[in-house]
């Protein structure tokens, strides 16, 4: 039910003019009736437009509050995670894919693109994983003292952005972030996600400068917990060379099962054998 108070507030809202002749005061039609001087020039305007403005505002505020004036909570709005573009690999961003020749973000076994946005620098990750996938800067090529970007999946369904530090052969987690603007998806069995980092950091062992050259690692691997495991190959692929993120590359490194042949030992091999094969035995 409606209380006294409440119907003449919102009678007001709905008719302020006539209302206003209703509910006025002696003191305010002196003041209505001194608005001109005794020449008829005109005097004070009419402060009751002012009065119902400020009520008006005041009343639609109190919409959204509790009854103790808290307001009522709300949910943020939530915004779908954007695909990664891979048809910008190499103009406007580095790309590296491992997998399978022709992959893309949501197909190779790992993905990882950067671009510069002012003083930060944009990672997008992805990996065929349900648990973590990660990026490693390195100064050559070994595990071991490596600044480290994660983003783990952990049991309520979030994608989260971790620091770590490479002891030895071991992630160590870092408190000091330095990530922001996080974004993160778990969908199709992909670990995916978006993070920025600052390009110059101070000087500390755990966080390397961006702007400088560095061997990127790649590695992603299971989770317990939203806590990393062991990645899920021994042997991770690594950058052949520093990567800058000045220099946007497209670099595509075939996962193990397409690597067969392309090493120069097993070309090697196929052309002595099939030398072989044509001369026959002596």
């Amino acid at each position: 039910m409606f209380s006294p108070s409440m119907l003449l507030q919102l009678l007001l809202l709905l008719n302020p003019g006539y209302w206003r002749g209703v509910i006025s005061s002696p003191t305010d039609d002196n003041a209505a009736r001194g608005g001109h001087g005794d020449h008829g020039e005109p005097g004070h305007k009419d402060s009751h437009q002012d009065s119902y403005s400020t009520f008006a505002s005041e009343f639609l505020e109190s919409r959204y509050l509790t009854d103790e004036g808290y307001p009522f909570p709300t949910a943020p709005p939530v915004d779908p995670f954007a695909k990664i573009k891979v048809s910008d690999c190499g103009i406007t961003k580095g790309c590296v894919r491992y997998g399978k020749p022709g992959c893309d973000a949501e197909t190779c076994d790992y993905f990882l693109s950067y671009r510069r946005i002012g003083a930060d620098v944009e990672y997008e990750m992805s990996a065929d994983t349900d648990g973590w996938v990660a990026v490693g800067f390195s100064s050559d090529k070994k595990m071991g003292g490596d600044d480290v970007m994660g983003c783990v999946h952990d049991d309520n369904g979030r994608v989260r952005i971790h620091h770590f530090y490479n002891v030895g052969q071991w992630a160590k987690e870092i408190k000091r972030n330095p990530a922001r603007d996080e974004e993160g998806i778990f969908e199709n069995n992909r670990v995916t996600c978006r993070f920025k980092r600052p390009l110059y950091v101070p000087r500390e062992e755990t966080l390397v400068d961006l702007h400088l050259s560095w061997y990127y690692l790649f590695a992603w691997g299971p989770a317990i917990q939203g806590s990393i495991t062991r990645h899920d190959i021994d042997a991770p692929p690594v950058s052949d060379h520093m990567i800058s993120i000045y220099k946007y590359e497209d670099i595509f490194m075939p996962s193990t099962a397409y690597q067969t042949f392309s090493s120069p030992f097993c070309l090697l091999l196929i052309v002595a054998l099939t030398f072989y094969l044509l001369m026959g035995t002596p």
